[in-house]
């Protein structure tokens, strides 16, 4: 073998040597690699040479060796030690705010006063007997530990030895600071705005203390890991916290204001105890750097939360008949992406979530819609005479109520005791949000303003698919027995012209022993699937090389077709008995042997076709790609 292969090969191992080296922070000697000789060696020469290269070898292999030792993944129980690592750039006070808790604090402030007209598990005020309830059979107990996913994770990552931001002493010091600055607002503010909870438990509902915890944990793992290590530790925090928020709603335990205001005072909180603790131990405590990214295009992947302002009513229409819905404000969420080409121009899309909860159940809380109270007025003679009560005249419109809810007082027996024919009714809300999944592509576009700020803008098409709305009923109660002489007098017409039945003998019904129950769809609403268009205006602060806050309002079109079932009765034909039910068919015929129609026992359905314009103000946290 020639001499100048030695020489390269020695060279090669020298310079990996320094290579491993450096990787200590040591300045390794520096050898220059001489000139490879043209002329013969002789083997003392030669054996001088593999000798340096047997030297140089054992020096690589004891670097990487070390190297390999230095960063081994262990446990890090150091409580109480601190550490700071060399070359970590320090924090200033208020260097790491950004202040994006303000604006949803405020528009959860600015939402308190639209809330709910409907009053849940109602009471009867007479006696405090059990009056038409309305219960909300959607429970989910993950919020009560999903508020726990992002101090839990940063824990978890630091036991295991996955350095973060901080030593010990110093991420407990930030923790702690954070949870007790979070802790002392929403209670100081919950027991002095005394906010009624939705489902009227308790007066503490704004703003959400579990979506104040979430966002406090998602803020923690953001600022030790997201910032430091890779990004998506922040999207997998800030998703979960979302999430937890909008179960809070869902839940029925809190309105969306109190959940924007919840949201916003857990990064609040966390961003100043953060800065109080960098005023505090200034570079001690520090182990990484924040992550750096350069490039000038916007590409990017984002959640995003936010309130609907658009489509709150919905209104129903058939044969001159009209019903119709009032809604809150939605709950919105979006996941977003977008790959920009350049600094301008990029395509993407949204995947976005809007539930839009009932405000009050409109003319559906009615007895009857006015067809059908006419209805009643023509059956109320023979409903009574079926069951005798002192009856009253008009049920109150603002409450749910079936057919049995109309009067039924008598000495004897009471409404809904335990020998009445209808002893409890109530209905069960599968759900009282109307809930539209949208999925949209299109072009992104940007421009630029400066170093950290930039406008942003939109034209999406897409498909959305609406969830549709689910009450349904149930009613027991006591078969009884009738007896009475019907008899029907074809030479004596009432005012109509039909002939007029005269009831004799009627006996107060007495209890077979048997019970009856019955359930059923009580009220669904929904829509088919359409073709939504949307688009929007964005302001995006870059705050690092990797991360944007940024705040936007879309609009988005779409033109949906509606369909309500309302079945108010559909327990009569289990409720009464036979004589009753024989009795509201006598009603119903004609003169003819025939049954009219139209008169409300039947499940009605309506329909209505509805241009719906959105509107979405909202705050999204990016990554910037």
């Amino acid at each position: 073998m020639k001499i100048r292969h030695y020489i390269t090969i020695l060279a090669a191992c020298l310079t990996l040597n320094a290579n491993a080296a450096d990787d200590f922070d040591i300045a390794p000697p520096v050898e220059e690699a001489p000139e490879a000789a043209t002329e013969q060696v002789d083997f003392s020469q030669k054996s001088s040479i593999l000798f340096g290269m047997r030297n140089a070898s054992a020096s690589l292999n004891m670097n990487m060796n070390a190297m390999a030792n230095t960063n081994k993944w262990k446990p890090d129980f150091d409580f109480f030690k601190q550490k700071t690592n060399p070359g970590v750039k320090p924090y200033k006070f208020m260097d790491d705010l950004t202040f994006v808790g303000i604006p949803l604090f405020a528009a959860g402030w600015a939402l308190k006063g639209d809330k709910a007209m409907f009053r849940v598990n109602q009471k009867a005020e007479d006696g405090g007997k059990k009056n038409t309830q309305l219960l909300t059979d959607f429970k989910t107990g993950i919020d009560d530990y999903t508020q726990f996913f992002g101090p839990a994770l940063v824990v978890g990552l630091k036991l295991g030895g996955y350095e973060g931001r901080s030593d010990w002493p110093r991420l407990l010091a930030s923790a702690g600071m954070s949870y007790a600055i979070m802790a002392a607002l929403v209670n100081g503010i919950k027991y002095s705005a005394k906010e009624m909870r939705p489902d009227v438990s308790t007066a503490n509902s704004w703003p959400s203390g579990h979506t104040a915890t979430a966002f406090v944990g998602a803020t923690l793992l953001h600022k030790e890991y997201g910032l430091t290590r890779s990004p998506w530790w922040s999207v997998a925090g800030y998703g979960v916290a979302t999430a937890t928020g909008v179960m809070r709603v869902l839940n029925n335990r809190h309105w969306i204001s109190d959940v924007m205001s919840g949201a916003g005072i857990g990064i609040m909180s966390t961003e100043l105890g953060y800065a109080l603790c960098d005023l505090m131990f200034k570079q001690k405590g520090l182990l990484r750097n924040d992550l750096e990214i350069h490039s000038e295009k916007p590409t990017f992947f984002s959640i995003s939360m936010g309130v609907g302002l658009g489509g709150k009513d919905l209104e129903f229409e058939d044969n001159g008949e009209k019903v119709g819905l009032k809604f809150r404000a939605a709950t919105v969420v979006d996941a977003e992406g977008a790959y920009f080409f350049n600094k301008y121009v990029g395509v993407g899309g949204r995947l976005r979530v809007r539930a839009q909860s009932v405000k009050n159940f409109g003319d559906f809380a009615n007895f009857v819609a006015v067809e059908d109270y006419y209805a009643w007025q023509s059956l109320q003679p023979h409903y009574e005479a079926a069951f005798p009560g002192d009856y009253t005249s008009t049920p109150d419109v603002n409450e749910l109520v079936y057919l049995n809810k109309v009067g039924y007082q008598t000495d004897s027996e009471s409404a809904w005791n335990d020998n009445a024919p209808v002893t409890n009714s109530y209905g069960i809300v599968k759900s009282d949000h109307i809930t539209e999944f949208t999925g949209s592509v299109g072009v992104y576009f940007n421009l630029p303003l400066s170093k950290r700020f930039s406008l942003g803008t939109k034209a999406l098409i897409g498909r959305s698919i609406t969830q549709e709305l689910d009450i349904d009923g149930y009613a027991e109660g006591n078969k009884k027995d009738i007896l009475y002489k019907m008899t029907l007098d074809n030479t004596q017409k009432d005012a109509s012209g039909d002939p007029t039945i005269s009831l004799n003998d009627l006996q107060y019904p007495n209890n077979t022993g048997e019970k009856w129950t019955d359930s059923w769809e009580y009220l669904t609403i929904g829509a088919k699937s359409s073709t939504s268009f949307g688009t929007g205006i964005s302001l995006t602060y870059r705050y690092k090389s990797n991360f944007s806050w940024r705040v936007f309002c879309d609009y988005d079109y779409t033109r949906k077709d509606f369909t309500a079932t309302y079945n108010p009765f559909h327990f009569v034909d289990k409720g009464m008995t036979s004589g009753a039910a024989y009795l509201i068919d006598s009603a119903l015929m004609t003169a003819d042997g025939e049954y009219t129609d139209g008169l409300g026992l039947e499940a009605r359905q309506y329909k209505t076709r509805k241009h719906m314009n959105y509107v979405t103000l909202g705050l999204s946290f990016l990554v910037n790609l």
